[in-house]
């Protein structure tokens, strides 16, 4: 079952990590934000705070959002483009709502994700990366329009850049529309962000994650219209303890970025070095396998 939490103004759904489970491939955290409209002036404020050992994707429905980190990024994001930033062995960001779009009132619908990274490669240098939406493949059959945003998916390919084996697309359904959910990835799960969609005849309820069996194919299909997220990718053979926003196959090294965190130890964002989110008593996401 999705957690909601209100961040002041707009609501997030968060899907990924819970009791039930933890991973889907490499996916370790699913968020829906808003959808949302803020009051003219007003805007979301996201300070500068940290990462270890993973990737965030961040991919709009509507709306836009600023992204600064401590490589010296800049980086405005708008629907239908991704942003992945690679954290390695440490980075820290924000996210703000652009001037013009607050000056009339901004609203913002999208998904944000994590990625685990492999064991040999959490410790890497950070990274960004930004793919426009025209460089990624759109797949338009049956009704259907799916925008490919990380992997290999009814052959068609991403450029954006994966480090497991990964599955992430954006599927549009108008009425009537259907679309086979490939069977060759080790995990997958389907996540209607909206609208109305059935998965092999099972309906599926809004803001929920649907896990499926591994090996089987099946078919997603919408009567009156809806969109759906797939995700998935290649099953980790050890798992991830998540804190707050650090995420790692290491305990201790959860606790090292803690240390540092509070230390001011990282790095600081260029353009935003004068507000940052300190280290809560009690974080909303918590995971220890």
């Amino acid at each position: 079952m999705p957690v909601t939490h209100d961040l002041g103004g707009f609501m997030v759904h968060r899907t990924l990590p819970s009791r039930e489970r933890t991973m889907v491939g490499p996916f370790l955290f699913f968020d829906q934000m808003g959808p949302a409209h803020l009051p003219q002036g007003d805007g979301i404020d996201v300070r500068p705070h940290p990462h270890i050992n993973l990737s965030t994707v961040t991919y709009l429905f509507d709306g836009a959002i600023d992204h600064r980190d401590s490589l010296g990024t800049r980086q405005r994001i708008e629907p239908g483009a991704v942003n992945l930033m690679t954290a390695g062995h440490g980075i820290v960001h924000s996210e703000r709502s652009p001037g013009d779009e607050r000056a009339h009132g901004p609203t913002l619908s999208g998904i944000q994700t994590w990625l685990a990274l492999p064991d040999d490669r959490e410790e890497i240098d950070p990274a960004f990366e930004h793919v426009a939406a025209g460089a990624l493949p759109v797949i338009e059959a049956h009704g259907a329009r799916a925008r490919v945003i990380m992997g290999q998916l009814w052959g068609a390919a991403a450029p954006t850049t994966t480090y497991a084996g990964t599955v992430y697309a954006d599927i549009a359904l108008s009425p009537g529309a259907s679309i086979p959910i490939d069977a060759a990835a080790d995990e997958r799960g389907v996540y209607l962000a909206d609208g109305e969609a059935t998965l092999e005849g099972v309906p599926l309820e809004p803001m929920r994650l649907y896990v499926l069996r591994p090996g089987i194919a099946a078919t997603l299909r919408s009567a009156s219209g809806g969109r759906a997220m797939l995700c998935g990718g290649d099953a980790f053979a050890s798992p991830r303890h998540v804190w707050w926003n650090f995420v790692s196959s290491s305990r201790d090294r959860i606790r090292e970025a803690k240390r540092a965190w509070m230390a001011g130890d990282f790095p600081r964002v260029p353009g935003d070095e004068h507000e940052w989110i300190p280290i809560p008593e009690v974080p909303k996401t918590v995971s220890y396998p």
